[in-house]
């Protein structure tokens, strides 16, 4: 410390505070976020409230009762719900299953081919591809009832063209293949969702990992098994719930080709067919709005199964790599 000549030493100048300023909440970002949460919320999340507040309350003298979960219980074993709400169920895994094991992995192979910097148009073959997805499921169902139909249909004669014409049979109308080949149709109208995704993530994978790959001697297939894959499965893990989702609320295209019984004799009918005729009646059936709701209640809880699964499984083991 340095003295000043006799006086007293100086003091350390003081340190210097710098007191910062704290940033005021972004307000115009309420502007933005409340319109939609509001519409969202009066159109998505207070009838699923609502849907399952009724479903816990049973008529009873003319007014509501609660129940608790008495109308569950009825669902899965009263001799009238419980053989239907099964049988929807297990098609629509069986729907869930079509589209996981066709759709997502032939929407994977052409994203492959379409990433190829070899294949010319590829913008064209995008725009073709992806643009079954944008028609209404009444167009499609339409087309896909004229296609298929045994009068007037053009299968049986594109199939006899081709020398296949021995295997053409109305699958609509038969119970075993009805199901299948309405899901095949959902895959044909759908493919171009995964597809677009997939391809999304195989464009962000940097062309460098690929070259050196190349330059090691990997193979195509090797450098896509090893080094491609592993980097796109969180989008794997995306589509596969999506499809989950998106199939177990499937309601559209049954009920536009087969009606609300989902014929023949109920070979196609799901959970959102079932709903249907048993919330708003059909023909002879009056409607039961408790037990719809019910129903809606069940198909909620079974996609939050699939979605927590997804969350706390998938995306745990799955590994994210920083490009």
């Amino acid at each position: 410390m340095k003295d000043t000549g006799g006086g007293a030493p100086a003091s350390p100048p003081a340190p210097l505070v710098t007191m910062r300023k704290r940033r005021p909440f972004p307000t115009y970002i309420l502007v933005f976020l409340l319109p939609a949460a509001g519409i969202y919320t009066l159109f998505m999340i207070y009838p699923l409230i609502d849907s399952l507040r009724v479903s816990l309350y049973a008529p009873e003298d003319g007014r509501r009762a609660f129940a608790g979960l008495a109308n569950y219980a009825r669902l899965l074993t009263d001799s009238l719900y419980a053989p239907r709400f099964w049988a929807a169920l297990r098609h629509n895994f069986v729907f869930f299953a079509v589209h996981m094991l066709v759709q997502n992995p032939i929407g994977l192979i052409l994203a492959v081919a379409l990433s190829s910097r070899r294949l010319r148009g590829r913008v064209i073959y995008r725009t073709l591809l992806f643009m079954p997805t944008v028609l209404s499921f009444v167009i499609v169902g339409f087309i896909w009832q004229l296609i298929l139909s045994p009068l007037w249909g053009v299968a049986e004669g594109l199939m006899q063209a081709v020398g296949a014409g021995a295997y053409f049979r109305p699958w609509l109308g038969m119970e075993g293949p009805a199901l299948v080949t309405l899901s095949l149709v959902s895959v044909w109208q759908f493919i171009g969702i995964p597809m677009l995704l997939f391809h999304a993530a195989l464009l962000a994978i940097p062309d460098e990992f690929v070259e050196a790959a190349r330059v090691d001697g990997a193979s195509g297939w090797t450098t896509f098994w090893r080094i491609e894959l592993p980097l796109i499965l969180p989008t794997v893990g995306v589509v596969a719930i999506l499809t989950y989702v998106g199939n177990f609320n499937a309601f559209d295209l049954i009920y536009t080709t087969q009606g609300a019984l989902a014929g023949p004799n109920f070979s196609t009918d799901i959970l959102g067919t079932f709903f249907y005729r048993t919330f708003f009646g059909f023909q002879l059936q009056l409607g039961n709005p408790t037990m719809g709701a019910t129903i809606a209640g069940a198909m909620f809880y079974i996609i939050l199964v699939g979605v927590l699964l997804y969350l706390f499984v998938w995306q745990r083991r799955v590994q994210v790599y920083e490009l």
